[in-house]
């Protein structure tokens, strides 16, 4: 029997990444709404804690997602029923420490893994905070994704804005310098978003594609207290460029310059 293309694994990923849409989920909204209790899900209202989180666990399966704890995990639940994925317009902030060798090389392995572990809690908690879905957190680097239907129409500024957040976070603001240095990328443009599956039956949700490589050449490229804004998340954003530096960069893996701006 041919697949109708409103059921097709992209129509539904597509529906779920730009409009938040998820047949199930609208139903479900109704019913999570009457239940009390907080925390609740940001997105589809399922409470957390007490009873009612007790009752929508062991009917429903939700529990705060592993991608963002202020929403429940419909994403996870939704990659796994629905494998595949879709290009999607999104915005995307990868930050990077700056200098991570060095750093490694001037302190024993229990001082590092705690520097690296409080720059890994003040991440998470800046892109919970901002609604992003935690694309990665690896080595010395962290990456959120902003979808429409997570965050709405201005993406690309809810990005910008984490970029800015996380330095404050960072210490770059303070006069005795950042406790960890960063560098931060934002990028705007089409990716692939999707569930990527493993031999032993883990689903993943990832981005790939060269939106996602863009993103994480930005972040390298940075100095350190840095955000590096491609010219499409400037656009998208709204920023006043003509106030900002620019540079054109030459990326590796792309044929032409980048051009960025500075914040």
């Amino acid at each position: 029997m041919a697949v109708k293309p409103e059921e097709s694994a992209e129509h539904v990923w597509r529906s779920f990444l730009v409009n938040g849409e998820v047949a199930r989920e609208a139903r479900q909204r109704r019913i999570f709404r009457l239940l009390p209790g907080n925390p609740r899900c940001k997105w589809c209202y399922a409470p957390f804690k007490g009873t009612s989180g007790a009752f929508v666990r062991m009917f429903y399966g939700k529990r705060p997602s592993n991608l963002n704890p202020r929403i429940c995990n419909v994403c996870e639940l939704f990659a796994t029923k629905h494998p595949g994925g879709a290009e999607v317009e999104l915005t995307l902030m990868f930050a990077d420490v700056r200098g991570s060798t060095s750093l490694a090389e001037s302190m024993d392995a229990m001082a590092y893994s705690r520097l690296i572990n409080r720059f890994y809690n003040a991440a998470t908690n800046v892109m919970i905070q901002t609604n992003a879905l935690i694309d990665k957190i690896i080595g010395d680097q962290v990456a959120a994704m902003y979808a429409k239907g997570m965050v709405g129409e201005n993406h690309a500024a809810q990005a910008v804005h984490a970029g800015r957040e996380l330095l404050k976070a960072t210490g770059h603001k303070d006069p005795a310098g950042p406790w960890i240095p960063l560098g931060v990328g934002v990028h705007t443009g089409v990716a692939f978003v999707g569930s990527v599956g493993s031999q032993d039956g883990t689903i993943d949700i990832t981005v790939l594609g060269d939106t996602a490589n863009t993103t994480a050449r930005l972040a390298s490229s940075a100095n350190v207290g840095e955000i590096l804004v491609s010219l499409p998340t400037a656009q998208a954003a709204g920023l006043e460029v003509n106030r900002l530096d620019s540079r054109n960069l030459a990326l590796k893996g792309k044929r032409e310059e980048v051009k960025v701006y500075v914040l």
